[in-house]
């Protein structure tokens, strides 16, 4: 068969789509995961994900489920765009005539994926958890008997402020361009490319295992050579690949949570880097606390990736440039 080139234009379209949809159905559970993995054993403020939805709705409202949504709706289009578009970028490239790749090569494709990726992916991650975690830390700062400063990693006009003992409403609230306006006055380029090391630790071993697994699955759902894989089943490999990748590189998540939340409650570690952190962590909270949140990764995951990869098999972009549908899977 003749290997028919891809249409970048086309796959950047369908990845930006792919993570709009994607994200906006998972996003309360990822908000979930953030404030889990970032409340230490001593200062717990949720039992588990339903009591933080809970106790977000009745504190902050509904919307307050969506607390960085903005920025990461944002920036999702991007990164969602570069993730699938240079996974089948880096496919293509390495396949030779038949378009068939051993699992090296779909590794190292995912790995190419994984690494270009972070250029959005770190500071979106790190102005999406100053959101997502600022209403834990009210929270807590509400059960403390004394009012307590919460602490940040610079000394910020914008981000350096107490929550007071009273109603939420009376908090100040930060928005993404406040912070990075701030990061970028204080530290420059560098302050939203915090956390870049732990980013790469979880998003390169996630690629890796992802995008093989799915593929190898997704195969599964063909009943002949010809025949091209039902949407419902690429739904399901897309979950199915997620969730595993997801819990894998989860120990990931939680490091590079910890290292780019900027606010810290009274009492609780700063670190010096990724080794710090994981040194620290595994001290005061033992081995257990690399898993956290990790059922809400793989239940924000899971669906996500299903969704994308739904979303991105339509063939939105190739639709809109008027093109043909093709990936890289169906062959």
């Amino acid at each position: 068969m003749a290997q028919q080139p891809i249409s970048l234009p086309a796959k950047l379209i369908n990845g930006g789509v792919a993570g709009l949809v994607g994200v906006t159905c998972v996003f309360p559970i990822d908000l979930a995961k953030t404030r889990l993995q970032n409340q230490r054993g001593s200062q717990r403020v949720y039992k588990n994900m339903m009591d933080c939805l809970i106790k977000t709705v009745r504190s902050e409202g509904y919307f307050g489920m969506y607390r960085g949504a903005a920025v990461n709706l944002t920036l999702v289009t991007p990164e969602k765009a570069i993730k699938l578009a240079a996974n089948d970028f880096f496919r293509q490239r390495l396949s030779t005539g038949e378009l068939k790749l051993n699992v090296f090569q779909e590794m190292l494709a995912g790995c190419g994926a994984g690494m270009c990726q972070v250029i959005v992916t770190t500071p979106m991650e790190m102005l999406k958890i100053q959101l997502q975690d600022a209403g834990r830390l009210v929270t807590q700062q509400r059960k403390l008997p004394v009012l307590h400063t919460v602490k940040l990693g610079t000394a910020s006009p914008v981000l350096n402020c107490s929550y007071s003992v009273g109603p939420v409403s009376s908090t100040r609230k930060v928005s993404a361009i406040q912070i990075t306006q701030e990061l970028l006055r204080t530290k420059g380029i560098q302050g939203l490319y915090k956390g870049l090391g732990a980013t790469l630790l979880r998003d390169i071993p996630f690629s890796v295992v992802y995008f093989p697994l799915f593929a190898h699955i997704n195969k599964l759902g063909k009943t002949s050579e010809d025949d091209e894989v039902p949407f419902y089943w690429s739904f399901i490999s897309g979950c199915v690949a997620g969730c595993t990748a997801a819990v894998a590189v989860s120990p990931c998540d939680v490091v590079k949570t910890r290292l780019q939340s900027l606010s810290k409650s009274a009492n609780e570690d700063t670190y010096n880097g990724l080794a710090d952190c994981i040194r620290k962590i595994m001290r005061k909270e033992g081995p257990a606390a690399f898993l956290k949140g990790a059922g809400c990764r793989a239940l924000v995951i899971a669906p996500l990736f299903g969704i994308v990869q739904v979303v991105y098999f339509i063939g939105v972009g190739e639709f809109l440039l008027g093109q043909t549908p093709f990936n890289l899977y169906s062959v």
